[in-house]
């Protein structure tokens, strides 16, 4: 489901063609790729959900050219630049992008195999039932041992720990009730529901967390 949010959730400007750029992913994609550098595995496939403008996963198979990306968006705007940011840079281990709405019950099915699967920015955007729904298809979507790294921003233990934090919850509950920040025990718990384990929670730049779980071998 495409939910409705304030215009400061996603913010994506045309540069060139059809290639957007989203000054959120110009800043994380380096510390996120690092992350990922670090954490995932390096062979197989790897699949990003809501991958947006296309910044990101470039900015991923660059960095880990063993893992075949797979990009996905429901929106086709955002496809369209995904694969304009793709053969601009020339990739030979990045897919073209597919249409995936991730809330939506039953996608695992036409995604499995996965060794690696990213989400970026896109929990506190939906609701709490959709956000159960995509962590379910994720468990299932992914080999055993395959991890699933989640960031974005989170409340801690039901708090929210910054102003600018304070602000933009609001903001999203105003425009729609039903998004918000989801709490970090919330999300653990509910990935311990659907048969994966946390690994590492990582403090990530402007008081974002990385959640990376694994489903057992």
């Amino acid at each position: 489901m495409i939910r409705k949010v304030p215009g400061s959730a996603s913010i994506a400007n045309p540069i060139e063609g059809a290639r957007l750029s989203a000054p959120s992913a110009e800043r994380n994609r380096q510390p996120i790729s690092d992350l990922l550098a670090r954490v995932a595995p390096q062979t197989g496939l790897a699949l990003e959900i809501a991958s947006g403008t296309g910044q990101h996963v470039v900015a991923f198979a660059e960095r880990l050219p063993g893992l075949t990306w797979q990009p996905t968006d429901p929106d086709p705007t955002r496809r369209a630049s995904i694969d304009a940011h793709a053969a601009e840079a020339g990739l030979n281990n990045l897919l073209a992008a597919r249409d995936l709405d991730a809330a939506v019950p039953g996608w695992a099915t036409g995604h499995g195999g996965q060794s690696l699967i990213v989400l970026v920015n896109l929990l506190h955007l939906i609701s709490s039932g959709e956000v159960r729904t995509l962590i379910t298809e994720a468990a299932q979507a992914l080999v055993p041992g395959g991890h699933f790294v989640v960031y974005g921003p989170f409340m801690r233990g039901g708090e929210l720990t910054s102003e600018g934090d304070k602000q933009f919850h609001a903001s999203l509950r105003a425009t729609d009730p039903e998004t918000g920040y989801k709490d970090d025990f919330d999300v653990l718990d509910w990935s311990q529901a659907a048969g994966l384990s946390p690994l590492e929670i990582i403090e990530m730049p402007a008081n974002n967390l990385a959640i990376i779980l694994q489903k057992p071998v």
